[in-house]
C-alpha cells in the first residue's frame, strides 16, 4: 500500500501523543508536496451537530473530535456523494464536505440520514514530508478504506477491529491493554 487519499491510517499502540493515541484516521487530502488531511474516526464528543451550528436543520447527528488543527472549523465525509455538489470522493463510497447549503436541504427533505453522515470539529494535518517520517518511524499502520469503518463500526471498538482485519502480527497487537506499563 502507499498513502492516498482513501487510506485509513492506524496509530500504533506505543503513540505517546494524546489526539491520536489509539486511533483511526481517514485521509481525505494527500500531497506529498502540499500535505495531507484527514479525520480521526474514533474520537466522539458529547455534542449533536445542532449544538454547534444555530441554522442548522433539527438532525440527530453526532459530532466527533477529527483532529487537533482548526478545531474552530465543522468538516464531514458522507456516502451521497453524487447528492451533495462539489463533494470530493475519497474511497467507494466516501464523500467529503460539498456544498452546505445542499446539504442542508438535503437534510430537511430527509434524503440525507444520520448514518449517511459523520461530522468533525477540526482536522488532522501534516505538512509536506511530515506524515512520511510519521510512517518511516512506524507512527502508523496503513489499512485500506472501507465505508464500513466510518458509517457502521463501533468508533469504541474500531482501533481493536482495524487491527483484527489486518490480520497476523496486527491482531496480536490488537489485544495490548491500553496502559501496557501496568502489565
Amino acid at each position: 500500500m502507499k498513502l492516498d487519499k482513501g487510506t485509513i491510517l492506524i496509530a500504533e499502540p506505543f503513540m505517546l501523543d494524546p489526539n491520536f493515541k489509539r486511533s483511526v484516521v481517514i485521509l481525505c487530502d494527500y500531497s506529498l508536496e502540499e500535505g495531507t488531511v484527514g479525520f480521526i474516526l474514533n474520537k466522539p464528543i458529547d455534542m449533536s451537530v445542532n449544538d454547534l451550528i444555530a441554522d442548522f436543520p433539527d438532525f440527530d447527528a453526532k459530532v466527533n473530535f477529527g483532529g487537533p488543527v482548526a478545531t474552530d472549523t465543522i468538516h464531514y465525509i458522507h456516502t451521497v456523494g453524487d447528492l451533495v455538489d462539489d463533494s470530493i470522493k475519497v474511497g467507494e463510497g466516501i464523500y467529503w464536505g460539498g456544498s452546505f447549503e445542499k446539504l442542508k436541504f438535503l437534510i430537511k427533505s430527509e434524503l440525507i440520514l444520520p448514518k449517511d453522515i459523520r461530522f468533525f470539529i477540526g482536522y488532522s494535518g501534516w505538512s509536506a514530508g511530515q506524515l512520511e517520517d510519521e510512517m518511516e518511524i512506524g507512527s502508523w499502520v496503513m489499512h485500506e478504506s472501507d465505508p464500513n469503518y466510518i458509517f457502521k463500526s463501533s468508533q469504541d471498538e474500531l482501533w481493536t477491529q482495524t487491527l483484527i482485519n489486518k490480520g497476523n502480527t496486527y491482531s496480536v497487537i490488537s489485544q495490548m491493554p491500553d496502559n501496557f506499563n501496568l502489565n
